[in-house]
């Protein structure tokens, strides 16, 4: 029984054997499916050089043309004047701005106002004996004299006696002395230069203000300028004076500007030059980020397209013969979404949107819009 069963088992791999070796010559022989080609549709653009104007597109923000930053000279209280001193409060040309108590220094300027009339009287009968051609000139002076008001400046010494008689008295060193702490004086008043609005407010009435400390900041908020860096590449084309159209980042309002300034030297890090856009608007505030299109010059003989066209290798996609091919080109200005190129023949068919796995040699059809079937009457 067991013969008979290892012979059954035997012969019925045999029989498996042939069979799998003949299933395996039958698929080698079989022949294999033909890929179907695959044509994708793009979008193509037939090429027309034109004379494209190059826009310098550029963005910063404004400051106020005229800025001050207000600090203290002087020691003192800050005493309440006839504004708040907070941020926002306007003020007109020559209107005091920042006022510290001075009673005690004032008091040691009329002392020495004082000391100076007195200095002068006591000469006075010297100079009626021993000068009396100048006699009349310093009596003027003396006439003049008032506590109350700037000191006058002295009269003009004209010989060699008078100098070294007056300066011998120590008159004209207890003058200076005199005028020096008269420019002190006023540095305990601080008046506005201009009509503006104060934009930073860091002290309060009746805080004790240091000397060298920071009091503030005031500008003129009718004119602001913009700084913009532009490729060195323009330097040359950008003229003071020239107009700038201007628009805010959400592109609802627009304005107009012209260049004011350019930076003489180049950013060495960069290789960009600074220009200052110059602009008037009562809309406008200081911080506000504008953007500024720069009308640098017009690129004949060439066309715009965007730059996720433009290949690495300065290269752009042809279609010939329903293939694509690659076009060396010259790209001669970047934007931020575009790019001018050069040494591109008219009538060239090159593509009008990228195309994902693009290469050279793969097979396009242009998209055609088909038109819409009319209603049959």
């Amino acid at each position: 029984m067991r013969k008979i069963i290892l012979s059954i088992v035997g012969i019925l791999l045999i029989i498996g054997s042939f069979l799998f070796a003949k299933k395996l010559i039958a698929d080698k022989n079989k022949p294999k499916p033909v890929q179907a080609k695959v044509v994708k549709t793009v979008f193509i653009d037939t090429v027309q050089n034109s004379a494209i104007p190059i826009v310098i597109a550029a963005n910063g923000k404004l400051e106020a043309k005229r800025r001050l930053e207000l600090y203290a000279e002087v020691q003192g209280i800050f005493k309440t004047g006839n504004k708040l001193f907070k941020p926002g409060q306007e003020y007109r040309a020559g209107q005091t701005l920042i006022k510290i108590d001075a009673a005690e220094y004032y008091a040691s300027v009329q002392s020495s106002k004082s000391n100076l009339y007195n200095s002068i009287a006591a000469i006075m009968p010297d100079l009626r004996l021993d000068f009396p051609d100048i006699f009349d000139k310093w009596q003027n002076y003396l006439n003049s004299f008032d506590l109350n008001k700037t000191t006058p400046k002295l009269p003009e010494m004209t010989s060699d006696k008078e100098n070294y008689f007056i300066t011998g008295r120590s008159i004209v060193s207890n003058y200076y002395n005199v005028k020096t702490q008269e420019q002190r004086l006023a540095k305990y008043y601080i008046s506005a230069p201009f009509s503006g609005i104060l934009t930073e407010a860091l002290v309060t009435e009746g805080t004790l203000i240091r000397s060298g400390q920071k009091l503030g900041e005031y500008i003129d908020p009718s004119v602001y300028e913009m700084e913009v860096a532009i490729s060195k590449t323009f330097a040359n084309l950008l003229k003071v004076g020239e107009e700038v159209a201007l628009n805010n980042l959400d592109k609802t309002e627009s304005y107009k500007g012209k260049v004011s300034r350019i930076n003489g030297s180049i950013d060495p890090t960069t290789q960009t030059i600074t220009a200052y856009i110059e602009v008037k608007n009562a809309s406008l505030k200081e911080g506000m980020y504008l953007e500024a299109n720069l009308n640098a010059k017009e690129e004949v003989d060439a066309i715009e397209i965007d730059r996720n066209l433009l290949l690495e290798s300065q290269q752009v996609y042809v279609v010939k013969d329903s293939l694509l091919d690659v076009l060396d080109v010259k790209p001669v200005y970047f934007s931020d979404t575009k790019v001018v190129l050069k040494n591109v023949p008219n009538g060239t068919v090159i593509l009008k949107k990228p195309v994902p796995g693009a290469y050279a040699g793969m097979l396009v059809k242009p998209f055609e819009d088909k038109p819409e079937a009319k209603d049959q009457q």
